[in-house]
């Protein structure tokens, strides 16, 4: 007889439920904890950032459509419904002057004249869309436009903003404080300031995303440099000297497949080719004297490329990566800053040092019209474009 068998009824079911607890707490440290433990941890580990290749995206941000095309989301004609019964129009701000110049696109006039502040630089789409922000860089405020009606609402008081940028989350505004050698973060509604990240270039103005938000690639005009900038963060992860001897850095943007930044040169006179990630030294191409702006085509193929230098506009062919035409200006010009119309068929660049604003067909090359306007015209905005939010400048769009 077994010593188990020896023992009383109750002494039985004491034993076996012994072992069953034995069992059970065995078991546990190779089984999934119960629901309480499940829940705890859960709530304890960090959420999960989403995808984009093989990099996560910045929190927050709108996915792009296409994983293969950034710029998906600005095809002809595919305006958000923020903007909505807003009409086409062409704001000009004009340095010099101290007004921003709206024109009709389909007349090719000047209908309104708005005076702003001291030296307006650029007119920014707001993130949302619903806005539009004229920099009155030595004026020191941000003047807001409704494109819905066209008039200017009360100024903001901002400290040098040069340029504007967005943050792809849509939380925060970037100023570009370009003498006060500063990037901004403000309250992308209020304007409120968040956080200011000295740098150690001169000029910053412009600046493009990488495609998954995670940082941004930004031109230091007066010192030749080139940052790279943690959008979460709010903090410089590299700096790099252009390898030219007085090497001026303006526009920058990024291809559709979201692996090269070009970022224009008026004094290298082409375009610094450059891989965002690996922030490496960046190859110059050619493109014509004075290269200042870039812009991208509705169909996402080509790259227009102003050359305020020669009054010309190079053309940069993404797949084929080479530059397949160059268009020059009938008597001249100084193309600058500008966008793209709506249905793609038009391009839009302020003249810069005349006082004019060129209006060029985007199959031909052909300047269709030449618009007097106030002095000292930069960074002009096409409004409405497509696309679901804005990351700034004269409208990049996503």
């Amino acid at each position: 007889m077994t010593p188990l068998a020896k023992l009383t009824p109750l002494a039985k079911r004491t034993t076996a439920l012994l072992a069953g607890v034995l069992l059970a707490l065995l078991a546990g440290c190779s089984s999934p904890p119960d629901r309480t433990e499940a829940l705890a941890t859960k709530a304890a580990a960090p959420p999960a950032k989403p995808r984009y290749g093989q990099h996560s995206w910045l929190r927050g941000m709108p996915p792009v459509l296409d994983p293969h095309d950034v710029y998906a989301a600005d095809r002809p004609g595919r305006l958000s419904p923020a903007v909505k019964g807003f009409p086409s129009r062409v704001y000009v701000p004009n340095t010099n002057s101290n007004t921003v110049s709206v024109i009709d696109p389909t007349t090719y006039k000047v209908i309104q004249t708005i005076p702003v502040g001291v030296q307006p630089q650029h007119v920014v789409p707001s993130w949302d869309l619903k806005t539009l922000w004229v920099n009155n860089n030595r004026g020191h405020t941000l003047t807001p436009i409704n494109p819905a009606t066209g008039a200017a609402g009360k100024p903001v008081d901002v400290h040098d903003p040069y340029n504007l940028y967005f943050t792809p989350d849509g939380k925060y505004a970037i100023v570009m404080a370009s003498l006060d050698r500063e990037l901004v973060f403000r309250d992308a509604h209020t304007m409120k300031r968040i956080k200011s990240t000295p740098v150690s270039c001169y000029g910053v103005n412009h600046a493009d995303f990488s495609a998954d938000g995670r940082y941004f690639i930004v031109s230091c005009e007066f010192s030749g440099e080139l940052l790279k900038v943690d959008t979460e963060g709010m903090n410089v992860l590299g700096r790099q000297k252009l390898p030219f001897n007085g090497a001026m850095p303006q526009d920058v943007k990024i291809s559709p497949d979201g692996k090269t930044f070009y970022i224009a040169d008026m004094m290298a006179h082409g375009v610094w080719v450059l891989d965002g990630e690996k922030f490496t030294t960046p190859e110059l191409l050619p493109t014509g004297k004075g290269c200042h702006g870039l812009y991208v085509s509705r169909d996402s193929r080509e790259m227009y490329i102003s050359n305020r230098g020669e009054g010309s506009v190079s053309v940069f062919d993404f797949a084929q990566n080479r530059l397949t035409k160059k268009w020059t200006l009938p008597d001249g010009g100084s193309p600058d800053m500008g966008g793209v119309s709506a249905d793609g068929k038009v391009l839009w660049l302020s003249g810069r040092y005349d006082s004019e604003v060129y209006a060029i067909d985007t199959t031909t090359g052909k300047q269709l019209a030449r618009i007097k306007v106030g002095s000292g015209p930069h960074g002009l905005a096409v409004y409405p474009q497509p696309g679901r939010y804005s990351l700034g400048h004269t409208g990049i769009f996503r």
